[in-house]
């Protein structure tokens, strides 16, 4: 059984005495929280449905902010015009807020999360939350002319949905790929080695007897798809197409890469050449990790702001990588002589370098009922805000700042970063589609050893021997087997994997040698590793964005009262097995060394290497201060965006949308002369072009769709002049 003790992480309950405390929006963010924890889990999805409501809470206020600017409702985002003729100015500023965005917010989860696994639980929330604000659930026009708040918040919601069925995600059709293959063939991990990987540099799908995902969700295929492989087209919020972009084509798709890391290293099976070896290296610092995962290890760590965070530098090669992870556990990290709010030494905190491990593996994972790390810094994000210690001032210094302001901002700027670290992190992730752990090791393993040609089981592509972590089965040696049959096979000191958890409340794996052929991640079974490419680690870029936002916007890079917590109680913590042998308390004297201990956490995981590891967290250094920045724009006034100011930018509507039949309808917001309409497919194609009479009074267009088939397309309609455009999806 696993109990939370939050020190760190707030109660995740929703009760109205725990609601009454916070800001409206907190309360939106909460529920939004909540119900990412009941659906799938799926990082690219979540952090752009943090990000859109995000712009929802906060263009609800701004728009009644004498300073500030609006990021979506009055302007042109990626194409996409958002008109706004204006409202009456509110007697009650905050009531007027806090109605729009409630409107606004309530309309948008309900459309994001109708299909989830969770849809009803999510629903009786948002209308939980509605009732107790004193809002009308049955309210749903659009009409903000009249001066309604509450319709305001309505069409700036349709405006968001609207928005969100033309940005590339197809999230019409639930967010599928539309042209990703992988290469390989699955891996099935019951099953010993791999001998069936084709390319052991590309992403190998895994076939579980049955797969539950980070949230608990058990998916009705047992072979997942990669998630998210087209996501580096989703438009940004920060990122500079102009000089950050790489675009690359493959099987007929354009795979947008921003902050391009270049080509990881590559596993050569003629030559040992030097790519060669790093990915070797990589790869194997995984299973060698995976040996700290024990509580019998004696290893003991200060596992306080003393002795650990506080890095220096990162390596920008992978020559530098042995330098920088220890084979121990760890990185160069040296720790703080005193905390600078007491301004007194940090107490020491030892533990078991092996329920360190573990617990880092679990708690970075966010295990069952995740809100996914993009959700995970949210909840930081929200420990902080209810510290008793904090100032809400902006950047750490000015007038404190409202809960309402303080909370809309901070989500703005977070949001935008963690939507940008997901955009970066899976065009990264699609383009080079490497390939995880499990896939490699075994598939190394198979092939033999490197270390020698005059050794048993010789092979250029093999693992390199090092005592005492991996090594050959001799004769006599108890992985043997009845007739020697694994003699000359590669073995691993590691973690044995859950075929020796049969009761995951009293039992543990523990540490010992294995065969190579059966290593597991640390991980559960019916999980193993998330679906999709490993390079780079969405953990590390996410944290370390988000973790540049918190130091920014608070203006201190420490943790309020100089440390943060997290408290796991002895045999309750863990899930897949039992543990930890003692209480464990994880502290951090910054949002750095939170962010640190994550990406290291996916190493003990069996998650990533090195190699998925530090690009992370190299872009997530100039994505956060970008994002940042940018909102700091909006906040400020300054901001450089499309302003709608003419009528040809004035709105066109088309519907149904998303549309499952074969004609639609354009209601054009004039009158135009032999028009012409023409749709174009995702990648510019033109697929259909016509003129079309007028209907119902001169400004109201059918257009014949039956011969299209599913996807995204870009209606434009044109007198010569004037132009309008429009994103339709189309779902049959």
């Amino acid at each position: 059984m696993r109990i939370f003790t939050f020190l760190l992480l707030i109660s995740l309950t929703v009760t109205e005495t725990f609601a009454q405390q916070h800001s409206v929006a907190r309360r939106w963010n909460e529920v939004l929280l909540e119900s990412i924890r009941h659906d799938f889990a799926r990082p690219t999805v979540h952090s752009r449905n943090l990000f859109h409501t995000s712009v929802a809470l906060y263009d609800s206020w701004a728009i009644f902010d004498p300073v500030a600017e609006t990021y979506f409702l009055g302007k042109v985002v990626h194409d996409y015009p958002c008109p706004f003729n204006g409202i009456e100015v509110p007697t009650n500023v905050q009531a007027a807020q806090e109605e729009t965005m409630s409107y606004a917010a309530y309309r948008l989860l309900s459309h994001r999360f109708n299909q989830s696994p969770g849809a009803l639980q999510s629903q009786m929330m948002f209308d939980t939350l509605m009732t107790n604000l004193g809002y009308d659930i049955n309210f749903t026009s659009m009409d903000y002319s009249t001066g309604s708040y509450a319709a305001l918040g309505n069409y700036l919601a349709q405006n968001l949905i609207d928005y969100g069925l033309q940005d590339m995600s197809n999230e019409a059709n639930n967010y599928a790929n539309q042209y990703y293959d992988p290469v390989n063939d699955p891996l099935i991990p019951m099953f010993p080695g791999n001998a069936d990987m084709t390319d052991p540099n590309r992403w190998q799908p895994l076939t579980l007897q049955v797969f539950i995902d980070q949230s608990g969700n058990v998916y009705p295929i047992n072979t997942p798809a990669f998630v998210g492989a087209e996501w580096g087209q989703v438009p940004g919020f920060a990122l500079d197409e102009v000089n950050d972009l790489t675009i690359n084509q493959r099987d007929g798709f354009d795979y947008w890469v921003f902050h391009d890391p270049g080509m990881p290293p590559q596993l050569n099976l003629a030559n040992p050449t030097t790519l060669s070896e790093q990915y070797k290296f990589t790869f194997e610092m995984v299973s060698i990790w995976s040996s700290h995962l024990s509580a019998d290890d004696p290893t003991i760590w200060d596992i306080s702001p003393a002795s650990i965070g506080n890095v220096q530098y990162y390596p920008t090669d992978v020559s530098e990588y042995p330098q920088f992870y220890n084979i121990s556990g760890g990185d160069p990290g040296q720790g703080w002589d005193l905390n600078p709010v007491t301004g007194q030494p940090y107490q020491p905190q030892y533990v078991k370098r092996g329920d360190y491990a573990r617990i880092l593996a679990e708690f970075w994972a966010d295990g069952p009922d995740s809100e996914t790390p993009p959700g995970h810094w949210f909840t930081i994000l929200n420990y902080v805000s209810d510290h008793p210690m904090v100032e809400k001032r902006f950047e750490g210094s000015g007038p404190i700042l409202s809960d309402l302001e303080w909370d809309v901002k901070s989500y703005f700027a977070m949001a935008g970063a963690v939507h940008d670290a997901a955009v970066t992190a899976w065009g990264i992730k699609s383009w080079y589609d490497y390939v995880r752990p499990i896939s490699a090791i075994r598939y190394m393993a198979d092939l033999g050893q490197s270390s020698g040609a005059s050794l048993p089981n010789y092979h250029p592509g093999g693992l390199p021997l090092i005592q005492g972590y991996v090594e050959m089965v001799e004769e006599g040696d108890p992985l043997a087997g009845a007739n020697n049959e694994n003699v000359g096979k590669i073995k691993l000191y590691a973690w044995k994997g859950h075929d020796y958890v049969s009761n995951p409340e009293t039992d543990v794996a523990g540490v010992d040698w294995i065969l190579a052929e059966n290593w597991w991640p640390y991980q559960r079974p019916s999980f193993v590793t998330p679906p999709f490419a490993g390079y780079v680690s969405g953990h590390s870029t996410f944290s370390r964005a988000a973790a540049e936002v918190m130091t920014l916007f608070t203006g201190d890079a420490f943790f309020p009262g100089g440390m943060g917590e997290f408290e796991a109680p002895m045999n309750e913590f863990l899930v897949f097995e039992d543990g930890p042998s003692q209480d464990v308390t994880l502290q951090w004297a910054t949002y750095r060394d939170a962010s640190d201990q994550c990406s290291l956490s996916r190493i003990w995981g069996g998650i990533h290497p090195p190699v998925d590891d530090i690009p992370g967290r190299l872009m997530g250094m100039q994505i956060g201060p970008d994002a940042f920045e940018l909102a700091k724009e909006y906040f400020e006034g300054n901001s450089i965006v499309t302003d709608i100011a003419s009528s040809d930018h004035a709105e066109m509507r088309i519907y149904p949308n998303p549309n499952s039949g074969n004609s639609i309808s354009i209601q054009l917001p004039r009158s135009l002369n032999n028009i012409r309409v023409e749709i174009h497919d995702n990648n510019g194609r033109l697929c259909a072009s016509n003129q079309f009479a007028y209907v119902s009074g001169g400004n109201l267009v059918n257009a014949d769709i039956a011969s299209l088939k599913n996807g995204i397309y870009s209606i434009t309609v044109t007198d010569g002049e004037a132009i309008f455009s429009q994103r339709m999806a189309i779902v049959r």
